[in-house]
């Protein structure tokens, strides 16, 4: 089955083609760092670094970059109120995020931009832009005419006169061409934080600062363009607008968006009622805080277990639910492992179906065909629009069946070593296949769910030998 993935800018599943032939670039929006990362930052890098955890194992070369906002009037608004510099907030915040993140079992990100450290990268993008007429400066200030860009509003499918919405625009600024058209480069007292440029001493727009650093990295053209379905309007647009103004080129061939984090309360009326997580309502729970409750597993596995472009309803509840389920999981490998003396956390076993007894009785063959058509069915289901909950149902189908097979062949009791070893293999096929989405990558709570870099290397060249046998 082709990997096709539903592409925002056309409303339809697209079959992935990449720009280039077996590599994927893939950029995804990163938090603007001014405050403790709360779980809907976490959203992102855990949906990505999975997805290319398995674009990996179907043989694509992938690079992954999350940008870092570090330069925002939040970050000046907060490190004032703090007493302490933007840099030095953050920096401390972003340590922290980065904590976290590899508490999740996020570690294929291959490059974490600033955008302080791309301060010329972000000025020449503008001056391309006024060199086309494009960009026009006003009282140290430099915007976008959006008017210069004829598909303005195709991601969002808003009018153009309704970007004003959502801006991170300083207040009071006024007499622009048009009212939605939005900053590039931000005028800087000398008393505030900027940079020298041939617009006067300032500071970069929040849009500009993703255009620049995504095709610094991954061309003027990439593959796949990431973040919450929040970004579509104003941001995304606004990227698209600059960039292919400005390179008369496409951007993002593929943008994918993942739900909203949604927090589930009861209400006075007893009612459970689901909200958006936001400052505003109070609702918000940091990752740092979570990760004090919960292991990193499960957490990861609770923000997989729903299909990425649907809400994610938050709750201690529906953690406490996936854990339980999680923990299934586990307590089948721990008897695995007891019963057989071998670990099941090793690179998963061939299943060599041509050398087996064809008289095996009807439980050992339906074992035996369930695991041998796992990994395509598991990768039909990550095809589809990377449905990671439907592959994660492939895992517990996997559990019941290993649980019952030892059940009815009595192993604990009476152990037979070809059954036995029957299991084994099922018990590595199965973590092999979580492992695929960085999933039960060791004994639950002693890591973030990743898993050993090298195994994970010779795990993914044996399950892809086995999706070839699959075919």
């Amino acid at each position: 089955m082709t990997l096709r993935l539903y592409n925002t800018l056309s409303n339809q599943k697209e079959p992935f083609e990449p720009v280039h032939e077996g590599k994927v670039g893939i950029y995804v929006c990163g938090p603007t760092v001014y405050k403790p990362s709360h779980i809907g930052h976490a959203v992102g890098p855990v949906i990505f670094d999975a997805f290319k955890k398995y674009l990996t194992y179907k043989g694509y070369d992938v690079t992954l970059v999350i940008n870092i906002t570090d330069v925002d009037d939040k970050i000046i608004i907060e490190s004032q109120k703090q007493g302490v510099t933007m840099a030095q907030l953050a920096e401390k915040v972003t340590a922290n995020y980065f904590e976290c993140l590899a508490a999740l079992g996020v570690d294929s990100i291959d490059r974490t931009p600033k955008a302080t450290e791309h301060i010329e990268h972000i000025i020449k993008l503008i001056g391309r832009l006024e060199k086309q007429d494009a960009a026009y400066a006003m009282n140290g200030d430099v915007y976008f005419d959006i008017s210069k860009d004829v598909d303005y509003g195709k991601l969002s499918n808003r009018r153009a006169e309704d970007q004003v919405e959502g801006s991170r625009e300083l207040a009071g600024k006024g007499n622009k061409r048009n009212p939605g058209d939005f900053a590039l480069w931000k005028h800087a007292a000398a008393e505030e934080v900027g940079w020298d440029s041939p617009w006067g001493r300032g500071r970069p727009g929040w849009h500009i600062e993703c255009s620049a650093m995504s095709m610094t990295y991954l061309g003027e053209t990439f593959d796949i363009h990431g973040g919450g379905i929040d970004l579509i309007f104003p941001h995304h647009e606004n990227e698209i607008a600059q960039s292919e103004t400005a390179t008369g080129r496409p951007f993002a061939r593929y943008w994918l968006h993942n739900g909203l984090t949604r927090m589930r309360t009861k209400a006075a009326s007893g009612d459970w009622k689901n909200e958006k997580m936001s400052k505003s309502l109070g609702n918000i729970r940091t990752i740092e805080d979570l990760l004090k409750q919960w292991p990193g597993a499960v957490l990861r596995y609770f923000l997989l277990s729903t299909q990425y472009r649907s809400p994610i309803d938050f709750s201690d509840e529906a953690i406490a639910a996936v854990k339980k389920g999680l923990e299934n999981i586990y307590r089948l490998l721990e008897r695995v492992e007891r019963l057989s003396g071998e670990a099941v956390y090793d690179v998963a076993c061939r299943m060599n179906d041509e050398n087996r007894d064809e008289a095996d009785d009807l439980e050992t063959g339906q074992l035996r065909a369930l695991l041998l058509n796992a990994p395509q069915r598991y990768e039909q289901a990550l095809d589809d629009d990377f449905n990671t909950a439907g592959a994660i149902s492939i895992l517990f189908e996997l559990c019941n069946a290993l649980n019952r097979f030892i059940e009815l062949e009595k192993l604990e009791a009476q152990p037979n070593a070809e059954a036995v070893r029957l299991v084994v293999e099922g018990a590595r096929r199965l973590t092999g296949l979580g492992q695929i989405l960085g999933l039960l990558g060791g004994p639950l709570g002693q890591n973030g769910g990743g898993g050993d870099d090298e195994l994970t290397k010779q795990l993914m060249q044996v399950l892809i030998e086995l999706r070839a046998q699959a075919r």
